[in-house]
């Protein structure tokens, strides 16, 4: 099986790279933003009919929440144009497209966990354009898996060890309480990609770890795990003052994945716990 990866240099296509590690069946191409310009359908075409992949996974996306804000056609270039463009390729060269996509497709005014049967309503910028290349991606791929994701941190820039760094110079640090989520390892999301891709269970379908939390709960457990003293004062989005509006209700239910499957994703508590002593 031939994968071709784009973003591979982000969290998620590492985590890729390193689901497969040591199975000499699977042979990666792996391209970044210097390699493959994914908003440039020519040279999405060449590229992707050159090397034949069996299974294309969409790991770019612009993904700074509140840089899209400003920078409208740049996010809907690369979350919208980007996975129209690999859809057509993929089809081109009858391959699977793994598209990644977000809990910001929806408004986060939910009391109970979003299924993938629940109206969409993105708010900002980001949640707008991710939303734009979902719909193309049903309206262009004949195969595909669109897997929405949330709170994801892995082998790269994240906010675990944003929180980290933090406490190294903080004996106290500022956190929002009132958005609530289910922190998702890359190791979890990269296992369930690899367990749907072989099958043809095509569709939508959420990733995320069980459990719910709050990002300053998330930061206390971080810091317990790690044994650090750092006091954690919650604090209200508001008072954050972030630029671009997060969903406040942020769950996911992996309700397709339980409905098609046996599979399972990791209690949040259980995932963080791995990654920090990996």
């Amino acid at each position: 099986m031939k994968i071709f990866v784009t973003g591979c240099n982000g969290q998620l296509g590492r985590a890729i790279n390193q689901q497969y590690q040591g199975d000499s069946d699977v042979t990666f191409v792996n391209t970044d933003v210097s390699d493959l310009d994914i908003t440039k359908v020519d040279d999405v075409m060449e590229a992707v009919k050159a090397e034949r992949p069996d299974v294309i996974v969409n790991c770019a996306a612009h993904t700074a929440v509140d840089a899209c804000e400003t920078d409208w056609d740049n996010a809907y270039k690369i979350n919208a144009i980007g996975p129209r463009n690999l859809s057509l390729a993929a089809n081109e060269v009858k391959a699977k497209l793994v598209h990644v996509s977000t809990d910001y497709v929806f408004d986060g005014n939910a009391s109970k966990p979003y299924t993938e049967f629940d109206s969409t309503n993105p708010q900002g910028a980001y949640g707008k354009t991710k939303l734009a290349g979902e719909e193309f991606v049903k309206a262009f791929a004949d195969r595909y898996f669109i897997v929405r994701t949330a709170w994801l941190y892995g082998d790269g820039k994240n906010f675990v060890k944003t929180m980290l760094r933090l406490a190294e110079t903080h004996p106290e640090v500022k956190v929002v309480e009132d958005q609530v989520g289910s922190p998702t390892s890359t190791k979890e999301l990269a296992a369930a990609i690899a367990y749907l891709i072989p099958t043809d269970n095509y569709g939508v379908f959420h990733g995320t770890c069980e459990g719910v939390c709050s990002w300053a709960d998330f930061t206390e457990e971080i810091y317990a795990l790690k044994g650090l003293s750092t006091k954690v004062n919650h604090i209200t989005a508001a008072e954050f003052g972030a630029a671009a509006p997060r969903p406040a209700y942020s769950v996911l239910e992996n309700y397709m994945l339980k409905l098609t499957t046996d599979y399972k994703f990791a209690d949040w508590h259980d995932a963080i716990a791995e990654y920090l002593k990996e």
